[in-house]
């Protein structure tokens, strides 16, 4: 009877829902024990004990979990943190900047009020890096990022972008608003820092871009962009305001770009040639090659308005071996057809980039030897900022030319340093006077005195000069009473094809014009 009974006691059955209860993960589940206390009340008992056990058990492991999931979120928050500041300054990066105006165009497109943005470029920070070292020059950066921060709001974003090239994010502003907040940046960059022991300058070329409602974003910042580059082009150290004629601009550079990159394949290149003369006699002592662009479409091109292009895209490399070529080239062919003319030089121009040209040396000797021209009637002819501010590459450049017999000219003396100290040591045998020093000196006695100065200093440092831009007999007559020996300009001639040199150089070039 007694078994019976046991095996029909509901406190077995309670047990077990209470355990599939707790194996189901109710962790509250709980069996009242009965007033016998006997196996079952202990069994009762121990299973309560372990779903106590088991309830701490999960408590802690959920506490747990949740702490490890706010360290978490929290190392996610400071990671994308990291991913949108700048490391250095603490300033927004590309990414928070570009966020930020996309989220500024949206809400510009509902209140009406499009951002700006500004875009800075430091004009002198390669210097202080070069000069006083990279800490000297993340010093500075640090100091321009504090000084943008206290001239905009504080609803304003200010962005390192990379380099030394910032940008500034306003939102809700007039356009008087954002000049004048441009203008204070400028301001105050252009006062002095000071770094460690030194004093530098980090001003700034600054770009303004005024959105509109539906102004795309990404526009925004290519046209700061595009305005802080005018500001550069413009002098430096000043604000513009993009407007469209400078996105014109911009596409015709490109389309200058393009096509100027086909023109040497093209044969769409040319060189005149402009005798330089020995003004006593109008002895025809030299001629310059001159590149000019015969363009399908436009027509002639002068040099003006490519090589500046070209030397910023890198294509004056191509364009500048085809012109040493082609230029010795044709020195060689005026030999070879016609043995008896006179001795006279080529006068090629070097650009700055050129100068550093790594195969230059080599490929002017094998061009010299290639076309059986003597290297002592080569002239290249390097711009007075070049010569005067070199650096050790382009002194030991300067040095092998000179070992190879070429000769190397002062070009555009007197638009650039012009320091009289410079001239005894320039590795130059001729200086080319500009012709922007000769322009008023037949109405002007001062300025006549000052053309005598110059070139008594240009003789005094054992130098010969050549003064361009002769237009007039008076001129010619001013100069040779000066005591220069050697002039250039259309008095004497103009550039002219290859063809009609031999006999510009039989006679004296002064008689062309009389």
């Amino acid at each position: 009877m007694s078994r019976r009974k046991r095996v029909q006691d509901p406190r077995l059955q309670l047990l077990v829902d209470g355990v599939v209860r707790l194996a189901a993960g109710d962790l509250d589940a709980r069996i009242e024990p009965s007033e016998h206390r006997d196996e079952i009340d202990a069994v009762i008992t121990g299973v309560n004990l372990l779903a106590e056990e088991l309830g701490h058990i999960h408590s802690d492991l959920e506490q747990r979990v949740a702490a490890r999931t706010a360290m978490l979120r929290q190392t996610q928050v400071e990671l994308e943190q990291m991913a949108k500041t700048d490391a250095l300054t603490g300033l927004a990066n590309r990414t928070l900047l570009t966020e930020r105006i996309q989220e500024a165009v949206v809400s510009g497109a509902d209140d009406g009020r499009a951002p700006a943005v500004l875009v800075l470029d430091l004009d002198s920070f390669k210097a202080i890096n070069d000069i006083l070292g990279h800490s000297a020059g993340d010093a500075a950066l640090v100091e321009v990022a504090n000084r943008l921060c206290s001239v905009v709001r504080a609803s304003d974003t200010v962005a390192r972008l990379g380099g030394d090239e910032f940008a500034i994010l306003l939102t809700g502003a007039t356009e008087e608003e954002v000049l004048r907040i441009a203008h204070r940046a400028s301001e105050c960059l252009q006062e002095s820092m000071r770094i460690g022991s030194e004093t530098v300058w980090a001003m700034a070329s600054i770009g303004v871009c005024l959105g509109s409602p539906g102004y795309p974003a990404e526009a925004l910042m290519r046209y700061a962009d595009i305005a802080m580059y005018q500001a550069k082009a413009r002098g430096r150290n000043n604000v513009q305001l993009f407007h469209q004629d400078m996105l014109d601009a911009v596409r015709e550079r490109s389309r200058i770009t393009a096509e100027l990159r086909t023109a040497v394949a093209g044969g769409e290149l040319a060189l005149l040639y402009q005798p330089v003369v020995e003004l006593g006699s109008g002895k025809v002592i030299g001629v310059e090659a001159l590149l000019r662009w015969h363009h399908p479409v436009r027509g002639t091109i002068l040099p003006g308005s490519f090589i500046g292009i070209a030397e910023e895209t890198g294509l004056i490399f191509e364009l500048g071996r085809w012109v040493l070529h082609e230029g010795l080239a044709q020195m060689g062919r005026w030999s070879h057809t016609d043995p008896d003319l006179p001795h006279f030089c080529l006068h090629i121009n070097l650009s700055a980039a050129e100068l550093l040209r790594p195969d230059l040396l080599e490929d002017i000797r094998d061009t010299l030897a290639r076309n059986g021209v003597d290297p002592r009637r080569l002239v290249l002819e390097i711009t007075e900022t070049v010569l005067m501010s070199r650096g050790t590459g382009e002194e030991q450049v300067l040095s092998r030319l000179r070992e190879l017999g070429v000769g190397l000219q002062i070009d555009d003396f007197g638009t650039g340093y012009s320091s009289i100290s410079y001239l005894r040591s320039l590795p130059a045998d001729t200086v080319k006077v500009d012709h922007s020093l000769i322009k008023d000196m037949e109405s002007d006695p001062r300025q006549q005195e000052f053309v005598s100065a110059i070139l008594q200093l240009i003789s005094a440092a054992g130098l010969n000069a050549t003064v361009e831009g002769i237009e007039t007999a008076e001129q010619a007559t001013q100069l040779q009473a000066m005591g220069c020996l050697h002039g250039q300009g259309y008095f004497y001639g103009y550039p002219v094809p290859a063809a009609q040199i031999p006999d510009q150089l039989r006679r004296p070039a002064r008689r062309l014009y009389s």
